[in-house]
């Protein structure tokens, strides 16, 4: 390889060239190639007469996953190699939009006959490469976000029962290999029962670890969650970041992630590679958690959802179809839309109002220490964002301001009356026991009869239904929809249809009722049925819930 400058080009002052050399790539020796390296780009050019255009690749290293040298095992090679990943978003053949596909360039350096000079040359471009891509930080909604420390520590948990049993083979066929290129040692931890995962981290030893990573569907994240926070240090716990890859059914959070990206939808496989490919980067960000009040079990946290009638009834119908994957939801859905249920109970809850929303935008536009002391995260920050919808209270026909939702009488509410007193986590400050009044400036809903009730944190419900459109990972707010009775099966099919793409908010549905919350309250009539919390079925009965904004932290790319 020829070391020298390259002469300056037309962006030699935005993206100034910082290395150039000259390459062969493995396969072809004779072919020789000119690479440059910008601060925010690869480039590499092939030395030859036809025009610098056709022969002229640029790659992005927002793209870059990681790089490496090394010498090759013929010991009488006396070059060095240098291998760069990306995974760039290229145009499906079919369908709209793009996916991440990996791409492998190789190049070899032979430009000294000492093989520990040349191997010298390739790990300072190895090096730079990775400091340049590193570097590539996104902006996302106007706010910087932090870093994982490097290298990062992952203890990878896998259910290898989730969705169709094939979360090991995923592992084996992207995620491994993902994570070897990008330099991120991680240890791999297969869940043998329910509730593993949760008394695993309930009592490990958080120093080992800079980040705890999924591989699963929605249900393995509930366990972690409450295991941290079932914690005596669950204030430092849970700031551990925490990450998703898609290995079942739902993949709920997963597909939040991905569209919180800014990128196309995609299913499946598509998604497990763009999920991977935002843990490598490991950029951090806040996450909402959602506490659960119910009426002997111990409190919960949430992270995705509280559903009861229709949608959890499916999601818990549906159970038996599984070995078909996602696809389990709409074979649940066509069959309880065929014997369409009405569910009896007393809805209320208290508005997410304007002047709430601003107050703690601006209590969280702070900078916050993504780590803790204990897990060796480095230095970097975080800012948190209010909500992008202003103002906060946004509802949908029967706004709380209708006719078809009342006030309650005025109750005082004191501290020592808090539902929470003397429970682990944080405490909740809205939430009164179950069997006391609610507070005066609660709203309650006048309809007792409903087809579904269901709170939302996070943009998707599923990997293809975005039920929540406006959501982001941390805006402070239960987005809390109910479908009254009296809806028809064609009606809630269209309904269901236009979620798929985060469009049922305008079908114009007089029976669906959508509006921002802070917290809530369920009562309902019927002795039995089902309400789920993140999709695991929990304890029928009243049940209340509020947010607490920010309370987790998220590696979402």
């Amino acid at each position: 390889m020829d070391q020298r400058r390259a002469e300056p080009d037309r962006n030699s002052i935005t993206n100034p060239v910082s290395l150039y050399g000259e390459f062969t790539v493995t396969g072809n020796r004779k072919v020789r190639y000119a690479v440059s390296l910008s601060e925010r780009e690869l480039i590499v050019q092939r030395l030859t007469s036809t025009p610098v255009g056709r022969n002229k690749l640029v790659l992005s290293l927002k793209d870059c996953v990681g790089c490496r040298s090394y010498r090759a095992e013929d010991v009488a090679d006396p070059a060095a190699y240098l291998a760069v990943y990306l995974y760039p978003l290229r145009r499906r053949w079919v369908s709209s939009g793009g996916s991440r596909q990996r791409a492998e360039h190789c190049f070899r350096l032979e430009a000294l006959q000492d093989p520990r000079a040349n191997l010298e040359e390739a790990e300072k471009w190895a090096r730079a490469i990775r400091e340049r891509s590193a570097r590539q930080r996104y902006l996302r909604d106007g706010v910087l976000m932090s870093e994982l420390s490097r290298p990062c520590r992952m203890m990878l948990l896998v259910n290898p029962q989730s969705g169709k049993g094939q979360a090991l083979t995923l592992y084996n066929n992207h995620i491994q290999r993902m994570l070897n290129e990008a330099g991120i040692p991680h240890t791999l931890v297969i869940t043998e029962r329910q509730n593993h995962a949760r008394e695993l981290v309930r009592e490990a030893d958080l120093s080992q670890w800079d980040a705890l990573v999924i591989m699963s569907g929605d249900g393995l994240l509930f366990e972690v969650i409450n295991g941290l926070l079932e914690r005596p240090d669950w204030e430092e716990a849970i700031r551990t970041p925490l990450g998703i890859l898609p290995g079942g059914s739902g993949n709920a959070l997963a597909a939040s992630i991905h569209h919180y990206s800014g990128a196309s939808p995609v299913s499946s496989e598509e998604l497990l590679v763009s999920c991977g490919f935002l843990l490598c980067k490991g950029l951090v960000s806040r996450m909402d958690l959602v506490s659960i009040h119910l009426s002997s079990s111990p409190r919960l946290f949430s992270f995705l959802s509280l559903a009861w009638g229709f949608v959890a009834d499916v999601d818990i119908e549906s159970e038996k179809y599984r070995h078909v994957g996602a696809a389990r939801f709409t074979v649940g859905t066509l069959i309880r839309l065929a014997s369409l249920r009405v569910y009896k109970g007393k809805l209320a809850y208290l508005p997410a109002t304007e002047d709430y929303n601003n107050k703690e935008g601006l209590r969280n536009n702070v900078t916050l220490h993504c780590n803790n002391q204990a897990s060796s995260l480095g230095p970097a920050s975080v800012l948190c964002r209010p909500s992008r919808d202003s103002p906060c209270e946004n509802t949908f026909h029967n706004s709380c301001h209708s006719n078809n939702s009342l006030k309650v009488r005025r109750t005082e509410s004191t501290p020592s009356r808090s539902a929470t007193k003397s429970l682990p986590g944080p405490p909740d400050s809205l939430l009164l026991p179950l069997d006391q009044p609610l507070p005066s400036d609660w709203v309650v809903v006048q309809e007792e009869d409903f087809v579904l009730m269901l709170a939302m944190y996070q943009s998707h419900l599923a990997e293809d239904l975005m039920a929540a459109p406006g959501a982001t990972a941390a805006d402070g707010v239960i987005h809390l929809f109910y479908v009254k009775a009296g809806i028809s099966r064609t009606a809630l099919l269209k309904l269901f249809l236009a979620m798929e793409k985060g469009a049922h908010l305008a079908t114009n549905c007089q029976h669906l009722v959508y509006t921002k919350v802070r917290a809530l309250r369920l009562e309902p009539y019927s002795p039995k049925g089902i309400i789920t919390v993140d999709g695991e079925v929990v304890e029928y009965g009243p049940v209340q819930a509020e947010v607490h904004r920010g309370l987790a932290r998220l590696i979402s790319g």
